[in-house]
């Protein structure tokens, strides 16, 4: 019986591990290699090998109601976009709210994870560790949990670049990136337009000569301000979005697309890529279109070669006296620690059933946590992973057997490469509300919205319409979370608070029409869900609790 578990890690999907791990009766030990909790999270002044490691001026991509664990919501006073350090702050919160770090074994490396002799009976691993320079310890555990992260192993495509050995000036990997000083004056050429190339040419361009951003596909940027100047992601991230774009999927990309050019014109800009929009995560990036209007970063096609101090790019442009190249090339992934078995690969993506387990395993008691990419926060994925592994380790939960495994990422491998661009350094992306469902329901906390319209309409046109929460996972099932209503009827509250440094009166009219006009537009919403679920409600009582729920607020 599974009691003891190790977690690799103590960013932000160890901590959720633990946390989970605690919530189902286990006994966790977490395992971090540094001598504080945050993974990425945490900013360090010099860059640490074999840590993943930030700059001084990220700003996390996605707003902090959709970033959250699912019980555990923001502070309202918390900017909605948060810099690094206040994302550590969260997490420091969350430590301290679920007294997790007596949990936590810091400056601990983990060097292996391998099988015990009678694992075949047990299910048992041997978790080796050193704690300083000499000192190693053998650990028995019931069963791991790996949440290493994938952006530790900082890939430099050196021999891609004729000519590189003979480059007079500097060159580095983004991971070495901290800030913009000693850029003052100098010719920069960023290779990558991934979010760290975006970022990282806009942050040098404030103080270099020019900066010229290198990009062999383009990409769709899109910022973080969205409709009337509320954080993006929580505008088309609704169930109901999801619905109309599984029935209009062309039609939906066609009118991302209109949208974002109506912002400024991608192929204008020279930043329109090949792929449609939801092919590949999107380069969120407030200050490069105006970093491109006044001059400051020029887009220029792939690196051709280099010589001294020239750079010469496919389409025969030539940069001369070109100080710094900085490689926003992304990064290679790997588990030094486990056991080469469990690292074989199906395309560029890990054998994981469900990005999770190794399916060749007779024992489910192994889960890799975090590894994992989609068009939303890592935070509420790797939480939903750890709820769905610590129950398949404690068997309330069965794993179907090695072959259908197989056959099913197969399937999923086949088509994630048909939809997404996946490569070597990206080599998986999940469409995120159906995976984190696909998860839910395997533990049972799925929200069902047409008995929640029966039973609380007012929640469940929030839970339909507004952006898709991680809160809405603790509504119902295992780890039902009293506070998981109030999260969501309360977090447009928490999105606005920040903002309220200068408070603006408004009209009580203005408000009393949008309420009229939300009541027109989501009666006709009750007809569409009633079409798109297949079943017959009452329409007639749909509407009037549509009616009721904004007449009565």
């Amino acid at each position: 019986m599974v009691q003891r578990v190790a977690v690799i890690g103590a960013g932000p999907s160890g901590l959720t591990s633990v946390k989970v791990c605690l919530d189902e009766g286990l006994e966790p030990t977490c395992f971090e290699s540094s001598h504080d909790i945050g993974g990425l999270w945490r900013f360090k002044e010099k860059p640490e090998p074999g840590r993943a490691n930030i700059y001084e001026s990220v700003v996390i991509n996605t707003s902090k109601e959709m970033m959250s664990f699912s019980d555990f919501p923001p502070p309202a006073e918390l900017p909605n976009h948060m810099h690094h350090s206040e994302v550590l702050l969260y997490l420091r919160l969350y430590v301290k709210a679920f007294k997790l770090q007596r949990h936590i074994h810091f400056q601990t490396t983990v060097l292996h994870v391998r099988q015990t002799p009678d694992y075949a009976v047990t299910g048992q691993w041997e978790v080796e560790t050193q704690t300083g320079e000499n000192q190693r310890e053998t650990h028995i555990f019931d069963a791991v949990m790996v949440c290493t992260g994938h952006f530790t192993q900082p890939h430099t495509p050196l021999k891609d670049f004729p000519g590189m050995e003979s480059f007079e000036g500097k060159c580095f990997h983004s991971w070495d990136y901290r800030s913009a000083e000693g850029m003052q004056g100098k010719r920069v050429v960023v290779i990558g337009i991934g979010n760290s190339g975006g970022d990282i040419a806009v942050d040098i361009s404030r103080v270099a000569e020019k900066v010229y951003l290198s990009t062999r596909s383009g990409a769709w940027v899109v910022s973080r301000v969205g409709q009337g100047g509320f954080p993006c992601d929580l505008f088309g991230t609704s169930r109901m979005d999801l619905m109309i774009s599984k029935l209009f999927p062309s039609w939906m990309n066609r009118m991302l697309e209109k949208k974002l050019n109506e912002a400024f014109d991608h192929t204008l800009y020279g930043l329109k890529p090949k792929h449609g929009f939801f092919a590949q995560i999107p380069l969120v990036n407030d200050d490069l279109p105006a970093r491109i209007i006044s001059g400051r970063v020029q887009i220029k096609p792939n690196v051709k070669e280099l010589s001294g101090s020239t750079v010469v790019f496919v389409d025969g442009s030539v940069i001369n006296k070109v100080d710094v190249v900085v490689f926003a090339t992304g990064y290679n992934y790997g588990f030094p620690f486990l056991p080469p078995a469990l690292q074989d690969k199906c395309g560029y993506r890990l054998h994981l059933y469900k990005h999770v387990f190794p399916p060749s395993l007779t024992h489910p008691t192994l889960a890799v946590v975090g590894f994992i990419h989609a068009l939303g926060a890592i935070n509420p994925l790797a939480e939903m992973q750890a709820r769905w592994a610590t129950r398949v380790f404690k068997g309330l939960l069965t794993l179907p057997t090695e072959e259908t495994m197989m056959k099913e990422i197969q399937k999923d491998t086949a088509a994630m490469h048909q939809s997404f661009r996946c490569s070597e350094r990206n080599p998986l992306q999940v469409v995120y509300i159906p995976y984190m469902d696909s998860l839910a329901e395997q533990v049972g906390v799925k929200p069902n919205i047409l008995w929640l319209f029966l039973r609380d309409p007012r929640l469940a046109l929030q839970v339909l319409l507004g952006p898709c929460t991680p809160y809405q996972y603790r509504l119902t099932g295992p780890g039902w979370w009293i506070g998981a209503r109030q999260a969501i009827l309360t977090q447009w509250d928490r999105v606005v608070q920040p903002f309220r440094s200068r408070v603006v009166p408004q009209p009580d009219q203005t408000i009393a029409c949008s309420r009229l006009k939300m009541i027109g537009i989501l009666s006709g919403v009750a007809l569409l869900c009633c079409v798109c679920y297949k079943k017959t409600p009452p329409l007639l009582f749909l509407c009037c609790q549509i009616s009721s729920v904004f007449s009565c607020n």
